[in-house]
């Protein structure tokens, strides 16, 4: 199975919470949630999430007839929330260990090491929104185009990493944010990779 894009693996995380607490959402929902113009946005994410296999659809493929594939458990991730990573300007890190959460491991396109707390709104067209906890695999190295966690003269931020034939830029996913240009001799490095998140009610 191809990785899941990261507004995908949102969807997902949020059908399976919804479903093992025994609400699924209607397309609706789904589209109010995401911010979605219209329900056949919601339901081509839906679908193509029952198409890989993730979720399982019953009654005509209508959203309130989701159902979550029979399939063994793995132990749960059990990791630590860290602190806050910026989506907006940088901000200071807030590092320690504030809390330990056990997990399904399936919420996740990749293994993440921690869990950090998201401040600002400059990733939202990625569906990544304050107060979200995004999960980050600890790497120094990534694509263009990934979307990491760096650090920038000592302040952390989540963006999209853009590598240009002269420079970095962190790009911010909300028009409302400008790119972040890496100065050549910044202290700069990747601190890790975006797995995937989870949302606080």
């Amino acid at each position: 199975m191809d990785a899941l894009s990261p507004r995908r693996a949102a969807i997902l995380a949020f059908l399976r919470e919804r479903t093992r607490a025994g609400h699924p959402p209607s397309l609706a929902e789904i589209a109010a949630e995401f911010g979605f113009a219209s329900r056949n946005a919601a339901q081509k994410h839906v679908q193509a999430l029952a198409e890989a296999g993730l979720i399982e659809l019953r009654g005509g493929g209508l959203a309130r007839g989701i159902r979550l594939p029979d399939a063994p458990r793995d132990p749960p991730l059990v990791l630590p929330v860290l602190g806050r990573v910026a989506a907006g300007l940088p901000i200071g890190a807030d590092i320690g260990i504030e809390r330990e959460l056990w997990l399904d491991r399936s919420l996740f396109s990749l293994r993440p090491d921690y869990l950090l707390q998201v401040q600002g709104d400059s990733m939202i067209d990625d569906g990544i929104l304050d107060g979200d906890l995004v999960g980050v695999h600890r790497s120094s190295e990534a694509r263009h185009g990934q979307i990491v966690v760096a650090r920038l003269d000592g302040e952390i931020t989540i963006k999209r990493l853009e590598r240009g034939p002269a420079q970095l830029r962190l790009l911010p996913r909300n028009p409302a944010y400008a790119p972040i240009v890496v100065p050549a001799d910044a202290d700069f490095a990747i601190e890790g990779l975006y797995c995937g998140l989870l949302r606080q009610g």
